[in-house]
């Protein structure tokens, strides 16, 4: 029974760790990530899709939903206005099956 317990608790823990529920802030000290958002797919390190609600965001694939309050999110980001200011760079994609990573060098910023 304990190892039932133990293991329902792990899995939800790894869940939570691995969600991309983000928050924008208004400046660059607030934010655990900077991102610059490219015009193209192919300048991206990761593609993302907004998704509507939070239990949709499952862990770092790109799937995106951006909490109301920064204590609700698991990294807070800022968005750049110079992709040379950025850490990471993102491309906003139609659909959700299109998210992923292209520079999985860059995946630990999101972990």
């Amino acid at each position: 029974m304990k190892t039932i317990i133990l293991s329902v608790l792990l899995f939800i823990i790894t869940c939570k760790l691995y969600s991309q529920k983000v928050y924008s802030v208004n400046h660059d000290y607030q934010a655990d990530v900077k991102v610059f958002v490219t015009k193209n797919d192919y300048q991206a390190d990761l593609l993302v899709y907004k998704v509507k609600h939070d239990y949709q965001a499952k862990e770092n694939k790109g799937l995106w939903f951006f909490t109301k309050n920064n204590y609700q999110a698991q990294k807070k980001v800022y968005f750049t206005k110079y992709d040379y200011q950025a850490d990471l760079k993102i491309y906003f994609v139609d659909h959700d099956y299109q998210a992923r990573w292209k520079n999985n060098e860059k995946k630990h910023l999101l972990f």
